[in-house]
């Protein structure tokens, strides 16, 4: 401040001054000592030089401290990392939610989930359709995988032989569905009717389970926390814990 700074100033003037003055007195007394070279002129020069000493340092202690200038902020080196701070999960192009992120909204907390295959995984619509091939829907491909890794994933259909277990298996592992060890063979399930299928997830206990059969989900409604009913029909008189969707792609959209 102004008036700080002006009474620095007068203080170190007044003590130049004195420095100055006590400095020709000095030399006077030295130059006196001379002359006179006596016992009482040596007590004399060394009683002066005492009290000089304590002038001295009473001028100094009395002399106003200069105020400290605060430290100034650090300044991060060049192509150092800013702090890591706490950032919201990234989401997709355009702001829009990752498969990922809709797998884990849909499931809400459901670990395990059972799946059939024809009409929701494959093109197929029909057991004897199986019998001859087996396709893979592309668009369920990625999701799929996403499902495998977020929980404990099976898939089950009902066939009518030892060749539609085989189409089925080839067709899987054709499109990668394998490949991540989320998904396994041994978690493809398969029976002869469809009371076998609805065996199957009460056995497993799941939590979540995907069907074009009104009547699988009806039976297991009453057993199963959540369940897909996958047709292009809306059904009629569903439980409150039965989803409706034409297809499993819309439904993870």
């Amino acid at each position: 401040m102004p008036g700080l700074a002006a009474a620095e100033l007068d203080a170190v003037s007044l003590v130049r001054r004195v420095a100055r003055a006590l400095n020709r007195r000095i030399s006077d007394l030295v130059a006196l000592l001379f002359r006179h070279k006596s016992a009482g002129s040596f007590g004399a020069v060394a009683g002066f030089a005492i009290a000089v000493v304590f002038a001295w340092k009473f001028l100094r202690s009395s002399s106003p401290a200069r105020p400290r200038r605060p430290a100034a902020p650090k300044r991060p080196l060049a192509g150092s990392a800013a702090p890591a701070t706490d950032a919201a999960e990234p989401v997709g192009d355009s702001g829009k939610l990752t498969t990922r992120q809709i797998v884990a909204r849909r499931l809400s907390g459901c670990r395990r989930v059972t799946c059939q295959l024809i009409g929701v995984v494959f093109e197929e619509k029909s057991p004897e359709e199986l019998q001859k091939q087996a396709t893979v829907r592309p668009s369920v491909v990625e999701l799929l995988l996403e499902i495998s890794k977020y929980c404990d994933f099976y898939l089950m259909e009902t066939v009518l032989d030892d060749k539609s277990e085989e189409n089925a298996l080839t067709a899987l592992e054709s499109a990668g569905l394998f490949r991540t060890g989320g998904l396994i063979k041994e978690k493809v399930l398969f029976c002869s009717s469809e009371v076998g299928r609805t065996s199957f997830v009460r056995q497993l206990e799941s939590d979540f389970h995907i069907d074009t059969s009104l009547e699988i989900i009806s039976q297991l409604s009453r057993f199963i926390r959540c369940q897909l009913f996958v047709s292009s029909v809306e059904g009629e008189q569903l439980s409150a814990n039965v989803f409706n969707s034409p297809s499993l792609e819309h439904f993870f959209s």
